[in-house]
């Protein structure tokens, strides 16, 4: 009895030492800490689901995968930080395409002026060719794209002297833009006066009237309470803008294959909460804005585009995109040029 008894506690052992590696296949591997930047508050959509987003993916890995989240600028300026990317220095940064840009030329095409009517139309583009196309030349930079772009939304134009509600309203509008050829030529080509200023300058800038207004989403001008020095808001959707999720190819090819199938999924479905989650801000971020005194005005777009059309933006910036990219924005959107 006492022979059987310690055969069957040996086979229960060698049993149960076999059964280990499969209950705990990612807890017995090499774990992974990486870092997480972004330039936006914590409290801001991005930040709430990418804290979900690593949550997820610790406990799926069982701790093998460790996403440390920067928020904020933490970790220095978007330009230090793609230069951190790039190096190794950061694992994982959500940057905007129109930034991107000057790294990857075709990723601002998604910020061309008054091409997308709706977010229909966007999320047609981004999820489809033309999302390919993009990543396509971002892996060319040695950086990889996460399937689906996060949303940092539409932006608008807020005036301090006069609503915007034709092309017309826009001659010799001193407007404030970023640092990018993309957003010059376009308010140049609507005839307005852009003026590049730091986004730090930005609320003394309209204050002191060096220029009449500016363009940002909805959440911006929030929060950096433009609507103290600003009186009109119209909402143009003149521009859409969103954070491509970026790997170090390097840091991502390190891990293993099925541990980057649990990581990207998690990273894919945390930006579609995102998309829901900016929605929802925007449509809410109008009302309390017109309490705080911002009137609200919604253009018609086709002026617009006419008046973009006839001044040749749209064909100068298809000969530098390329017609295999305009030619799929065009797909999403209809014909432009």
């Amino acid at each position: 009895m006492n022979i059987q008894r310690r055969t069957v506690l040996r086979t229960a052992a060698a049993a149960s030492t076999l059964a280990l590696p499969l209950r705990h296949a990612f807890a017995q591997k090499k774990p992974y800490s990486y870092k997480y930047a972004n330039n936006l508050p914590v409290t801001h959509p991005m930040n709430i689901r990418a804290k979900e987003m690593a949550d997820a993916i610790r406990a799926e890995t069982q701790g093998q995968v460790d996403i440390q989240i920067f928020p904020n600028n933490q970790l220095g300026s978007d330009t230090d930080v793609l230069s951190q990317l790039r190096s190794g220095g950061v694992e994982f940064f959500t940057l905007s395409g129109l930034i991107l840009a000057t790294l990857v030329p075709a990723a601002s095409i998604s910020g061309v002026g008054f091409a997308f009517p709706d977010y229909a139309s966007v999320w047609k583009a981004m999820d489809g060719e033309l999302g390919a196309h993009i990543r396509q030349q971002i892996a060319k930079a040695n950086i990889l794209a996460m399937d689906r772009i996060w949303d940092n939304g539409f932006r608008q134009i807020t005036s301090s002297s006069n609503p915007i509600a034709a092309p017309t309203d826009l001659k010799g509008f001193k407007v404030r833009v970023p640092v990018s050829p993309l957003w010059t030529s376009m308010f140049k080509a609507l005839e307005a006066a852009p003026t590049s200023i730091n986004f730090a300058e930005v609320y003394s800038a309209l204050q002191t009237k060096i220029v009449d207004g500016q363009e940002n989403p909805l959440a911006i001008i929030s929060t950096a309470k433009l609507y103290e020095v600003q009186k009109y808001c119209s909402l143009t959707n003149h521009m859409w803008d969103g954070f491509w999720f970026l790997a170090n190819r390097r840091a991502w090819e390190k891990l293993p294959q099925d541990v980057r199938t649990v990581v990207a999924k998690h990273i894919n479905a945390a930006a579609i909460n995102e998309r829901a989650d900016t929605a929802k801000l925007n449509a809410n971020l109008q009302q309390e804005l017109a309490t705080k005194g911002l009137t609200f005005n919604q253009p018609a777009v086709a002026p617009f585009r006419d008046k973009l059309r006839t001044a040749g933006f749209y064909a100068e910036w298809k000969g530098k995109y390329g017609d295999q990219a305009w030619d799929l924005l065009e797909k999403a959107v209809g014909k432009l040029s």
